[in-house]
């Protein structure tokens, strides 16, 4: 089943890691364009690192994806763990953040973050239980957390300006 076997996303997993890796590049260009802006607002450079680490866990998770030989489960498992991570680390990042400080309301932050790693979450416990979707949450999560560093990166080039 196409839900359950990593083999059948292996373009989707490449396509996505490189993009991933592409944007990240893009997303350092426009912080050194506007760091000065960036250091000076408040919550902004933890923006900018919430994009970069966003982008860095759709190029982790297609790695893991790729990964050849490893069984559902153990897939499974590894994005199970790879999800706590990120959520993890989302929270540190927001408990080190000033509220409102960068002029964004944190409820729009938050569900960007949750954009990027519920998804992941959900996918590993489906894949360890191999019901509910198992891969299709991963390609969810891939194009969410894409999307939802675009919005942040759109914030860090264009928004702060204004």
């Amino acid at each position: 089943m196409t839900a359950y076997d990593p083999s059948e996303w292996t373009d989707f997993f490449v396509a996505s890691a490189g993009a991933s890796a592409a944007l990240t590049g893009l997303v350092f260009v426009a912080v050194s364009i506007n760091i000065d802006r960036i250091l000076a607002l408040p919550g902004v450079p933890e923006r900018a690192l919430e994009t970069v680490l966003t982008l860095l866990g759709v190029v982790l998770v297609s790695l893991v994806a790729l990964l050849p030989g490893v069984s559902i489960e153990a897939l499974g498992a590894l994005l199970l763990l790879l999800s706590l991570t990120l959520i993890a680390v989302a929270i540190q990042i927001d408990h080190s953040t000033p509220a409102g400080g960068d002029g964004q309301p944190h409820t729009s932050r938050h569900l960007l973050r949750a954009m990027a790693t519920i998804p992941v979450l959900m996918g590993g416990v489906s894949l360890l239980t191999e019901t509910g979707g198992g891969l299709y949450w991963i390609a969810a999560a891939v194009l969410l957390a894409t999307l939802a560093a675009v919005i942040n990166a759109w914030v860090l080039l264009v928004e702060i300006l204004r």
